[in-house]
Order: C-alpha cells, then sequence, then structure tokens
C-alpha cells in the first residue's frame, strides 16, 4: 500500500533535532501585562525596566501607532502603542498605563501597555504553538499561548512584533530626536 498514509503516520509530525530546544526556550519567565482585558506576556530577559507614563514627543510623519519618543535619562527611546499596532481601539491613559522598556532586535524601544500584571514562570509544557488563521493573518509576533494558573497569556515575540520596514522607521524617528536635541544642547553651551 504503498502512497498511503494512515492516521499513525500523520498524527505525529517528524520533528527536527533542534524542535526541543526550541520549545524548552520559550518555558521561563514572562513579564505579564494587560491590554484591554486580554494578557499578554514578554520574556523577562526582553524587558530592560518599568517606567510610569511620561510626556511622549510626537514624531511626524510615522505609522499611527507609533506615538514618538522620551527623553529616558539622555537616551532617546522611541514608543510604540501595541493596542494600536494590534489593531485594537486606543484608550484613555490611567494611573495603571506604563511603558515597558524592551530589547528589541538590539534596539531599546518602549512599548505602551494599560497595566503590568506580574512575573510569571511558564513551563514549556504549559505553552501551545500559537493556531493558524490562514495565510490572511500573521501571527509570527505570537511566541506562543501560555496556560498559566487557569488563564491564557498571548506570549509575545517581541522581536517579530514589528516589521523590518517598521524598526527602520522607528530608527529614523528617534535619529532625528536625537540630532536635534545634541543640537540645541550645542547651542545652549554656546550661549552660556
Amino acid at each position: 500500500m504503498s502512497g498511503v498514509t494512515t492516521d499513525a503516520q500523520t498524527a505525529v509530525p517528524a520533528r527536527g533535532p533542534d524542535d526541543d530546544l526550541v520549545e524548552r526556550s520559550r518555558g521561563g519567565k514572562y513579564l505579564t501585562f494587560f491590554l484591554g482585558r486580554e494578557e499578554y506576556g514578554l520574556q523577562i530577559l526582553k524587558v530592560q525596566e518599568i517606567i510610569g507614563l511620561m510626556d511622549i514627543t510626537p514624531v511626524p510623519r510615522t505609522q499611527h501607532f507609533i506615538r514618538g519618543v522620551i527623553n529616558l535619562r539622555g537616551k532617546v527611546i522611541p514608543i510604540i502603542d501595541l493596542r494600536l499596532k494590534f489593531g485594537m481601539d486606543s484608550s484613555e491613559p490611567t494611573d495603571l498605563t506604563c511603558i515597558i522598556v524592551v530589547e528589541a532586535e538590539g534596539r531599546r524601544i518602549g512599548i505602551v501597555v494599560d497595566q503590568v500584571s506580574e512575573v510569571a514562570d511558564i513551563a514549556a509544557e504549559e505553552i501551545e504553538d500559537p493556531p493558524s488563521f490562514g495565510a490572511a493573518v500573521n501571527t509570527d509576533y505570537i511566541l506562543g499561548i501560555g496556560k498559566s494558573e487557569g488563564h491564557v497569556k498571548l506570549l509575545l515575540d517581541i522581536d517579530q512584533a514589528l516589521t523590518m520596514s517598521e524598526m527602520a522607521e522607528v530608527e529614523a524617528a528617534s535619529e532625528g530626536l536625537r540630532e536635534e536635541t545634541e543640537e540645541a544642547m550645542t547651542l545652549m553651551r554656546a550661549s552660556a
């Protein structure tokens, strides 16, 4: 019966030597946060710090989800509104709204979230692959679906959350403000 596959043959996909490594790498500590009523998680090693919402300087001609930039202890950090990036409605900031500064593709980026929840330890066996919604829906930014303490959390791959062109736009926006800040500081020193 060559050419015929049985259910037993198709039930378990072939596993490569790196599959166990990938699965193990997904387990670990995650900083969880809310956007609306949905809970998300970021690998804790990607998180640099959590800061309160502060004044954000808008940058003209950028994507709608790029809120602008902040000056964080002398460093210009671009700020992304994840609600807008994920196609959700914007919301008014509350006392719980904050910025999570992350390392994404070697760059520091701030993401605005509604509320930070906790640091959760999620084992690899509690993480499932994201469901497939077909070619029309890109789920590359979802690392997996974590099930912890009876709750489902969407675990984000922050390196995949922004496309390369969006990352370039973020970098250009922060570089432009950095140059303006340096020029202003030079003028202030010259006039002093």
